[in-house]
């Protein structure tokens, strides 16, 4: 008979026994998690922009909050959504700085801006307050300004080119323009880190309530939606500059723009994999979409830059 060289295994809890894989004490010791505090901590502006300031118009009560970033190159003016703020440009205003200036706005009734009348989302009113701020900030002498918009803030912006009463108005960006109850059923955001510095701006303490609520109660704003969007892509097209519009679905699109897409009038991209915050969800892209669209269109910090006419310093 054979006879196997192999010592026969050991049973559980013999002497001398090495301890199987599988018993607890074999079993390495879980690494220590991040606790929930610390992973969904707010974080602060100045990771992302490089000054804030209380803008206040001349002759009213009002006082606009702005964040800025960069020192060079023309002016990236950004209009947040209806519930955002000015904060929801963070994480793409610290990449597109490198090469441009960023300026985001807290509108009226959001953020940190506080004016006679916090309830009066009409597209007028919004629009005047914008053009109140860069008139109060840049004066008579503006330096190239690409205005940027998100949704609510994108019809603002279309309003403001359309209105031609602003200088040195050289690109306009429109960014998922869709009706208020479409952005709330479009979900939450899907970038962590753009959640912790946006979402504290959109809040409050209700010492009344002892809880947080919204800062801005959309739901009393409702009379004012409609305007924000009447004839809102007509306008769009109308605008005498440079136009990109950017995305999350190629549903958003009605005839309008479709026959304005096909003619070559504005530039669009769809943003694939992400939500109705294109910004937040997917900075980098953003950035980029905003630097390409810059330079695709030679704006510099005055103005347009035609090769052959720019005046080179002589040696």
């Amino acid at each position: 008979m054979e006879t196997s060289n192999l010592s026969p295994l050991q049973e559980e809890g013999s002497e001398g026994q090495s301890p199987s894989v599988f018993a607890p004490d074999s079993i390495p010791p879980r690494p220590a998690s991040q606790s929930s505090l610390e992973k969904y901590a707010p974080l602060e502006w100045s990771d992302y922009f490089d000054k804030e300031e209380d803008i206040t118009i001349p002759g009213t009560n009002n006082v606009f909050h702005v964040y800025m970033a960069g020192s060079e190159g023309p002016v990236v003016f950004c209009l947040h959504g209806g519930g955002y703020s000015g904060l929801s440009f963070a994480l793409s205003a610290s990449i597109v700085k490198e090469k441009a200036r960023v300026v985001a706005m807290d509108l009226r009734g959001h953020g940190k801006s506080s004016t006679d009348n916090d309830l009066d989302l009409s597209i007028e009113t919004l629009r005047n307050d914008v053009l109140a701020v860069l008139k109060t900030v840049y004066g008579n002498s503006p330096p190239a300004i690409i205005l940027v918009g998100h949704s609510m803030g994108g019809s603002v912006a279309v309003h403001v080119a359309a209105m031609k009463a602003m200088p040195n108005v050289h690109g306009l960006v429109v960014v998922d323009v869709v009706e208020v109850e479409w952005s709330v059923r479009a979900g939450p955001l899907r970038n962590v880190e753009s959640a912790r510095i946006s979402v504290p701006s959109t809040l409050t303490y209700d010492d009344s309530k002892k809880c947080f609520t919204y800062r801005t109660p959309l739901e009393q704003t409702e009379k004012y939606w409609k305007g924000w969007y009447d004839g809102l892509s007509e306008k769009f097209l109308s605008c005498p500059v440079p136009k990109l519009l950017l995305l999350a679905g190629t549903d958003r699109l009605d005839r309008p723009l479709t026959i304005g897409q096909m003619q070559g009038k504005f530039q669009m991209v769809v943003v694939r994999h992400t939500g109705h915050a294109i910004q937040e969800d997917v900075p980098e892209e953003f950035a980029s979409l905003i630097l390409n669209f810059i330079s695709r269109n030679r704006i510099g910090p005055h103005g347009v830059e035609i090769p052959g006419l720019i005046r080179r310093p002589q040696p």
